[in-house]
């Protein structure tokens, strides 16, 4: 008689609409992997554009809706940013933790999973907390939610969520320090950063240039540090150009503070045209900073994408960020937030194609173990165990 595969829902909260339209698809690319040896089921909320019941390259994805159509836009992105950006969105939240929590229970019935994959402590591992004390949990934290809120009154809450988990994969060491504060047992902590998909990356080619052309993805959010790279290059006497890829609740801020410079808003791109993006620009720079709620990056899969493809790259010198980047050696790194410092790794690499070759060259080796497939196994043999199978 032949074994029933494994079974996994999937908690949580930015999920493309369609494959490819800009969102990030760190959740679908890891579920797709998942899918060869698992069933899996992945529950998200609804966002506009979004179909209730879909499939993202056959794995089966459903949404459950929490607002009026009209303003259900909480979930469009990063929640926490979405709050920030517009405090009206707050009235969407105990709507969208009751929906939630209904729609979990429903799916726990029906599909009756093995193991619930939750990503982020909030609002998806305190629903899972809530809602089932029988299925184990694996709960994987990106880093925005432990860094902006382990340190505010709700860290009990935080802590219970937690403890209420089998084990919990983080981004980089210093996660796991923080998750291992709140009373953790070291074993029940594991660092995972989430996996680049290969497929498709289109090789760059360094070249020999007199306009540098920098190129800069992400959010459109303050720990992005996209500020401080404007700020860098006004003092500039490089030939340069910028494209910005991203959207968010500081688009307009920004385009107002680039007026007059050599830079290129183009909005949030799909994975394809990314991908030719990492081919043509010279650079990629990351100016990740901690923003003041206390949010920061723990490891861009944007990153791992371009030094994938060979994109040397400047980034902020962050923990997760210095996990793959060795100052001089993969890429070069800059305190957070110095636009003068951020300033001279810019004009030194701009200038120099022998050490923008070295840095490809070594990038491209440092992220080969980081794909999704390899990502996908351990993170499916993980499930198992939480499983107990």
């Amino acid at each position: 008689m032949r074994k029933r595969r494994p079974r996994v829902l999937v908690l949580a909260s930015t999920f493309p609409a369609h494959p490819g339209d800009g969102t990030p698809e760190f959740v679908g690319d890891l579920a797709i992997e998942l899918a060869k040896t698992m069933d899996v089921r992945v529950l998200v909320p609804a966002i506009p554009g979004a179909d209730k019941v879909s499939t993202y390259e056959g794995v089966e994805v459903h949404r459950f809706r929490f607002f009026p159509r009209k303003w259900e836009d909480l979930a469009d992105g990063a929640i926490l940013e979405n709050l920030r950006g517009n405090w009206t969105r707050a009235l969407q939240i105990v709507p969208f933790l009751l929906a939630q929590t209904i729609s979990v229970a429903k799916h726990l019935r029906e599909f009756r999973p093995d193991v619930l994959h939750v990503f982020w402590i909030i609002p998806q591992g305190f629903t899972a907390y809530l809602v089932t004390r029988k299925i184990p949990v694996l709960l994987t934290t990106l880093g925005g939610d432990l860094y902006a809120l382990v340190d505010t009154p709700i860290r009990p809450i935080i802590k219970r969520i937690v403890k209420h988990a089998k084990h919990t994969t983080v981004m980089n060491e210093e996660m796991k320090g923080r998750v291992e504060s709140l009373g953790i047992s070291p074993d029940k902590v594991s660092v995972e950063p989430m996996g680049f998909d290969l497929s498709g990356i289109v090789p760059h080619t360094v070249r020999d240039t007199d306009t540098v052309e920098i190129l800069f993805v992400g959010r459109l959010v303050e720990k992005k540090g996209l500020t401080h790279l404007l700020n860098a290059l006004k003092d500039t006497d490089l030939s340069y150009s910028l494209t910005v890829v991203g959207d968010g609740p500081l688009t307009e801020q920004l385009m107002q503070q680039a007026s007059g410079m050599p830079v290129d808003f183009v909005g949030a791109l799909p994975k394809e045209e990314l991908r030719k993006r990492y081919s043509q620009a010279d650079v990629i720079v990351l100016p990740s900073v901690k923003a003041v709620s206390g949010d920061q990056d723990g490891l861009p899969v944007v990153l791992l994408e371009a030094l994938g493809s060979g994109l040397p790259a400047i980034a902020s010198n962050l923990s997760g960020i210095d996990s793959v980047i060795t100052h001089e050696e993969s890429g070069l790194l800059v305190e957070p937030g110095n636009e003068t410092e951020l300033r001279f790794a810019i004009e030194r690499l701009a200038g120099d194609t022998k050490l923008r070759k070295k840095l490809s060259e070594e990038g491209q080796r440092r992220v080969e173990e980081r794909s999704t497939p390899a990502v996908g196994k351990r993170y499916a043999q993980l499930l198992k165990k939480v499983a107990g199978q």
